[in-house]
C-alpha cells in the first residue's frame, strides 16, 4: 500500500489500496479544488462510506481513529478528578479513563450502526465540562482541605470514597435526566426547530467560551512546572504545524512488492500523542535520573513520574465497567439545567460534524431522519454514559472528521473497528492506570494548545458573519464579554444570589457561573432581535451548501437506511412515513423554507474548513 503521487512530487495523504482500482468522487467546493488540502490532493477516495477493507486495515485505522481522539477523552476525566476530589487517587483516575473509554466504544457501536450511520467517533464532550466544573465549585460540593494533602487521604477509608462518589452520583444522575432531553429532540425531529434560531452569533461565543472558562485548569497544571509544561506545547506545535507536510516511512509488505517502505504524515495524524509521550519519556528520565526535586514541597515535584505510587502494579488486569459501579445515581435541579446547556451545544456541533463527516467520507448529505436519528442516539449516549459514571457525556468527535480528510478512508467499518478497539481498552485495567502517571506540567501543556484551538474554532464560526456591521461587533463582544465577566463576579461572591427558594438560588448559581451558557443566552438573544439582514448575520453563508435534501435517492437509502433489513419491513407500514426517524419518513419541501437552518452547513469543509478540524483534532 504505497502513497500516491501528486502533481508536485509530494506523497499524497491518501492511502493507494493495492489491487483496486474503483475510488469514490469527493464533493468539490466552488472553486473546484478538494476540500481538505490547499495543495491539490487528488480528489479521490479509497473507500466509502459503504465500502468494507480488507480486516487489517479496518484495524490499523481504527486504531488510529483511537489513538486521534485520545487527547481529548483523557482530559476529561483528568479536569474533573480535581472537582471530584481525586488528585491524589491515581488508581480511581485510571478506572474513570478506562470507563469513558469502555463507553465511548459503545456509543460509537450504537451510531454507526443505529443513528446517523456515517463514520464518526463518540466521545466525551467538552461541552458538559462548563456546567460540570460549575455544579462541583458549589460551596455544598466543594473538596474538603484535608482531600487537597497527599499525607492526609486515604484512599481505601470510607469517608474518602464517600467525598468523591457522592459528588459522581450527583453528576450522573444529572446528565441522564438532561441527556433525556437530548432523546426527545432528536427522535421528536425538533432539531429543525431549534436549527432556525441558531446562527454563527450564537455559535461563536458559546464554543469560545468553554475554551475560555478552562483557562485556569490549564494555568494551574501547566504551573506545577513551567518548562515542562512549555516543552510539551512546543513539541505538539512543532509536530501540528510544522511538520505536518513531512511524511516518515514505514515498513511494509505485500505480495506484489515484498517488504517495502510506505511514507505515513505521523506528525499531522498524531501530533498531540507523540508531543505527550515525548514529554512523558522525558519526565520519566529526569525521575530515575533524580534530576527533579524528591521533596513534595518543592517546585518540580509533580512533574515526576513516580509521586502517585505503584498505580500500574495495583491496577487490576481486568475490569469489566458496569452501570451503577459508583452508586445509586441522584438528581441535582441545578445540574440538570447546567447539564441542558452543555447538550443543547453539542447538539449544535454534531449537526455540523455529520454534514463535515458525509462530505469528506463521499456521502450524500444526511437526510433530515439521519439527523434526527443521530441526534437521538447521541442522547441515549449521554444517558449510557451517566449511567455507567464517566462523569460526562458524549458527542460526535471533529477529530474524527479530520482523519478522514488525511487518510482518505471513508468506511464505516473502520470506525466499527475503532469501537471495538475503545471497548477492549476500557476492560484492560492497566492501560487506564498508565495514562494516570502523565505528570500534571505535560497535561497542562496539552491543555493550553488544546482549549486554544477549541476557542479560535469557535471565533471561526464568524467567517460566515459580515464583522464590518457594527450590530455583529457589538453583538459578539457584549457576549463574550459578559460571559467571562457575571460568571467571575458570581464565583466571587456567590451569596448574592438569594431569592428565598433553595432549589432557584442554585439553578442560578450553575447558570449564571457557566460561560457557556452566560455567552451562548446572550449571543442568542441579542442575534435574534436586534434588526439584521440575513446575509449581515450569516444565515445565508450558514445554510447554502444543502438547499436540496436527497432524502429519496438510492445511494442516500444505502448509506442513510437501517442495517439488517430494517428499512425493508418499515418501508411495509404506511404509517413509518410520519415518524421524523424513519428511513421511510418523508418531509414536504413546503414545510422547508430556504432560511431554515437545518442542516448547519457551516460546519461543511470549504477551502479552509479542513483545517479548522483538523486543528479540533487536537
Amino acid at each position: 500500500m504505497a502513497p500516491e503521487k501528486t502533481s508536485d512530487g509530494l506523497d499524497n495523504y491518501a492511502f493507494t489500496v493495492d489491487g483496486v482500482d474503483r475510488f469514490c468522487e469527493l464533493p468539490e467546493n466552488m472553486n473546484g479544488r478538494g476540500s481538505f488540502s490547499e495543495e491539490g490532493d487528488s480528489n479521490k477516495l479509497a473507500y466509502c462510506v459503504t465500502d468494507i477493507p480488507p480486516w487489517y486495515l479496518c484495524i490499523f485505522l481504527g486504531i488510529q481513529h483511537y489513538l486521534t481522539a485520545f487527547g481529548g477523552i483523557i482530559a476529561i476525566p483528568l479536569i474533573l478528578s480535581q472537582g471530584l476530589c481525586l488528585q491524589h487517587d491515581g488508581l480511581t483516575q485510571s478506572h474513570l479513563i478506562s470507563t469513558i473509554f469502555f463507553v465511548s466504544g459503545l456509543c460509537t457501536l450504537l451510531q454507526v450502526t443505529f443513528g446517523v450511520r456515517l463514520p464518526i467517533l463518540q466521545g466525551g464532550t467538552f461541552t458538559l465540562l462548563s456546567p460540570t466544573m460549575a455544579l462541583l465549585s458549589m460551596p455544598e460540593w466543594s473538596c474538603p482541605a484535608w482531600t487537597q494533602n497527599a499525607s492526609l487521604v486515604n484512599t481505601t477509608s470510607p469517608e474518602f470514597i464517600d467525598v468523591w462518589q457522592s459528588r459522581m452520583q450527583v453528576l450522573q444522575g444529572s446528565i441522564m435526566v438532561g441527556s433525556l432531553f437530548q432523546v426527545l429532540v432528536g427522535f421528536s425531529g425538533l432539531i429543525g426547530l431549534f436549527m432556525r434560531f441558531i446562527g454563527p452569533l450564537t455559535i461563536a461565543p458559546t464554543i469560545s467560551l468553554i475554551g475560555l472558562s478552562l483557562f485556569d485548569s490549564a494555568g494551574m497544571n501547566a504551573g506545577n512546572h513551567w518548562g515542562i509544561s512549555s516543552m510539551t506545547t512546543c513539541l505538539i506545535v512543532i509536530f501540528s504545524q510544522y511538520l505536518r507536510h513531512i511524511a516518515i516511512p514505514f515498513p511494509k509488505y505485500s505480495k506484489a512488492k515484498k517488504f517495502h517502505t510506505t511514507k505515513i504524515y505521523i506528525f499531522q495524524i498524531l501530533p498531540v500523542l507523540l508531543g505527550i509521550t515525548l514529554s512523558w519519556l522525558i519526565c520519566y528520565l529526569l525521575t530515575i535520573y533524580d534530576v527533579l526535586p524528591s521533596d513534595p514541597d518543592k517546585y518540580g515535584y509533580l512533574a515526576r513520574t513516580d509521586i502517585k505510587g505503584d498505580i500500574t502494579g495495583r491496577a487490576p488486569w481486568f475490569r469489566f465497567p458496569y452501570p451503577g459501579q459508583w452508586g445509586v445515581p441522584t438528581v441535582s435541579l441545578a445540574g440538570v439545567f447546567g447539564i441542558l446547556a452543555g447538550v443543547i451545544s453539542s447538539m449544535i456541533e454534531s449537526v455540523g460534524d455529520y454534514h463535515a463527516c458525509a462530505r469528506l467520507s463521499g456521502a450524500p448529505p444526511p437526510p433530515r431522519h439521519a439527523i434526527n436519528r443521530g441526534i437521538g442516539i447521541e442522547g441515549i449516549g449521554c444517558l449510557l454514559a451517566g449511567a455507567w459514571g464517566t462523569g460526562n457525556g458524549t458527542t460526535s468527535y471533529s477529530e474524527n472528521v479530520g482523519a478522514l480528510g488525511i487518510t482518505k478512508v471513508g468506511s464505516r467499518m473502520v470506525i466499527v473497528a475503532s469501537g471495538f478497539v475503545m471497548i477492549i481498552m476500557g476492560m484492560f485495567g492497566k492501560i487506564g492506570a498508565i495514562f494516570t502517571t502523565i505528570p500534571t506540567p505535560v497535561i497542562g501543556g496539552m491543555f493550553l494548545v488544546m482549549f486554544g484551538v477549541i476557542m479560535a474554532a469557535g471565533v471561526s464560526s464568524l467567517q460566515y458573519t459580515d464583522m464590518n456591521s457594527s450590530r455583529n461587533i457589538f453583538i459578539f463582544g457584549f457576549s463574550m464579554f459578559t460571559g467571562l465577566t457575571i460568571p467571575n463576579w458570581i464565583m466571587k461572591n456567590p451569596t448574592s444570589i438569594a431569592t428565598g427558594v433553595v432549589e432557584l438560588d442554585h439553578v442560578l448559581l450553575v447558570l449564571l457561573t457557566t460561560s457557556m451558557f452566560v455567552g451562548g443566552f446572550f449571543g442568542f438573544l441579542l442575534d435574534n432581535t436586534i434588526p439584521g439582514t440575513k446575509r449581515e448575520r450569516g444565515i445565508i453563508a450558514w445554510n447554502k451548501a444543502h438547499q436540496n435534501e436527497s432524502d429519496n435517492t438510492l445511494e442516500s437509502d444505502d448509506v442513510y437506511g437501517l442495517p439488517f433489513g430494517i428499512t425493508t419491513c418499515l418501508s411495509s407500514f404506511t404509517w413509518t412515513k410520519y415518524v421524523p426517524f424513519c428511513p421511510t419518513h418523508k418531509v414536504s419541501t413546503q414545510d422547508d423554507p430556504p432560511s431554515s437552518l437545518d442542516s448547519l452547513d457551516t460546519k461543511e469543509p470549504n477551502k479552509d474548513d479542513a483545517h479548522i478540524i483538523v486543528g479540533v483534532a487536537l
